[in-house]
């Protein structure tokens, strides 16, 4: 638990993904630090995508699952 929160490159990503899934704004990153931004953003296009093709609900359990890993 302690490595995941140390690891904040992936911690953005997985934010990132869950505002995207949810259909938030990309101008709603809470992140300023270079590196970090870019994780959340990109995790942000991931879950728009996914958001997009219908992967919302039970049917996105799944690569939530695949991301916490």
């Amino acid at each position: 638990m302690k490595t995941q929160k140390r690891d904040t490159t992936i911690r953005a990503y997985k934010k990132g993904y869950q505002a995207g899934i949810h259909g938030k704004a990309k101008d709603s990153c809470p992140l300023h630090q270079d590196p970090e931004k870019q994780q959340w953003l990109m995790g942000w296009r991931e879950g728009r995508q996914d958001n997009w093709d219908g992967l919302t609900g039970v049917s996105g359990v799944s690569k939530l699952i695949e991301i916490a890993s």
